[in-house]
């Protein structure tokens, strides 16, 4: 059916941008014939540009999606099967006797003025359909793609690239739509106690900026009662540790809830440890769990704060400092968040942290294949914890320093990608190939459901 369909639009476009020949010059038509068709072909070509292709059960995006992908692929069609219909044209020598004794090229030239801009309206609906769309396209992709669209033989290799990425999206997020209706249905995420999710260093809750990507809009469509930890960007987990068990108590207060389950990543997992511990949090705490969090330190952040010049890193401290002063955090210290990374001070840190009885613990972990597979600064810290720490990891964490409590696993994609220390929170809201994110995390709240959390 679908091929069916796409047939049939693509000989719609092929018949209307050459319909100087078609209708004219070869007469394939009675007079009268000729104006109904050719009224029904234009009519057919704007319903074509307004909805490209029925798309059911899908959102708002997913339908401009397919419809640029289809737009973008009726449009090549159309151009290769006029390229050849001119080609046998000329092979056969009816385009010298359709010219009627002028040069041929007069007639190729009046109907490419009718043929070009058809096509050219469907690649630039097509176009900025997918280029606002598609979240699979890369920022490269899309300058190239504005770029070079023209260009012959590499716009082939551009619109390749573009419809893959374009169609396997689609697919990928109807799927995940269909799976996420059955888990809102059952209310999969409707924990026993709310969710609070805890941020790492260097990044904030913001508002308009969410630091776990799509996932808090999943989660609380399948059931789940969100909030997050809200501490300041970088300080010393002490001090992170004081900021989340006034957050914590103010959502208890809120909610009316006799505990919380934590879901902490990076750092964010360190000041969870140091609440339910040390700040007599574990009595409103059912199970916390950690992703990527360093708890047995990073032996690179040991040696870069010995080997860094005092005065860089006064210099670094101070830049920081003042920018997230400025974005709302009230005292940031990021030198002592950084020093509370390494692998001396999570040593003496675990020694006097020891686990609260009552709370579940539970963790998992993600590893990239190359330092290629992020981009700045995890490309470069990658190579760091390679020589440094001798493990695989995620740019940042190795799997040795990451487990704690039940071990749920180390995360990885087939080929020569993997996930890093951004990719398992969604920051870049980028759809992974073999690592559905978004699903991963309700998987993870609907265990804490079955376990009575």
């Amino acid at each position: 059916m679908e091929y069916g369909m796409r047939f049939l639009r693509v000989l719609v476009v092929f018949c209307f941008g050459n319909m100087l020949v078609l209708f004219g010059r070869l007469a394939v038509l009675p007079g009268w014939l000729t104006g109904v068709v050719v009224a029904a072909l234009a009519v057919a070509y704007v319903v074509l540009n307004v909805r490209p292709r029925a798309a059911k059960g899908a959102t708002r995006r997913l339908r401009a999606l397919l419809g640029g992908y289809e737009l973008l692929l009726v449009a090549f069609w159309a151009i290769l099967a006029t390229t050849l219909f001119y080609g046998l044209l000329s092979w056969t020598g009816l385009l010298t006797r359709l010219s009627g004794g002028q040069p041929q090229w007069m007639l190729v030239v009046a109907q490419a003025l009718l043929f070009v801009p058809v096509i050219l309206v469907l690649l630039v609906n097509g176009f900025f359909r997918v280029l606002l769309t598609c979240r699979r396209l890369r920022v490269v992709w899309r300058v190239l793609l504005f770029l070079g669209w023209w260009v012959p033989l590499f716009h082939l290799y551009l619109f390749y690239r573009v419809l893959k990425a374009a169609r396997h999206e689609y697919y990928f997020e109807l799927a995940r739509l269909e799976m996420e209706s059955v888990h809102e249905e059952n209310q999969d995420c409707k924990t026993q106690y709310p969710i609070v999710l805890v941020h790492g260093i260097f990044f904030r809750d913001w508002q308009h900026l969410n630091y776990w990507g799509r996932i808090p809009q999943s989660l609380e469509k399948c059931g789940a009662q969100l909030y997050y930890g809200g501490q300041q960007s970088a300080a010393p987990v002490a001090v992170s540790a004081v900021e989340l068990r006034d957050h914590i108590q103010e959502v208890l207060d809120k909610t009316g809830a006799e505990k919380v389950n934590l879901i902490a990543h990076s750092k964010g997992g360190l000041d969870s440890r140091y609440a339910i511990s040390r700040l007599g949090l574990a009595p409103h705490v059912a199970s916390l769990t950690t992703v990527n969090t360093p708890h047995r330190g990073c032996v690179f952040a040991s040696h870069l704060l010995d080997t860094l010049p005092q005065w860089l890193q006064r210099w670094l401290e101070r830049r920081y400092n003042s920018l997230f002063h400025a974005l709302g955090d009230e005292s940031p210290d990021f030198m002592g968040g950084v020093r509370d990374l390494s692998d001396r001070a999570c040593s003496a840190f675990n020694e006097a942290t020891p686990d609260a009885e009552g709370v579940y613990y539970q963790s998992v972990m993600s590893t990239m294949t190359r330092g290629r597979s992020a981009g700045f600064p995890l490309n470069l810290t990658w190579r760091l914890v390679n020589k440094y720490d001798r493990e695989p990891n995620d740019g940042l964490v190795t799997p040795s320093s990451a487990r704690w409590g039940h071990d749920l696993g180390c995360l990885t994609v087939p080929g020569k990608r993997g996930l890093s220390h951004g990719d398992v929170i969604d920051l870049l809201r980028e759809d992974i190939p073999g690592f559905p994110v978004r699903e991963h995390y309700i998987g993870l709240v609907k265990g804490l459901k079955e376990k009575g959390f």
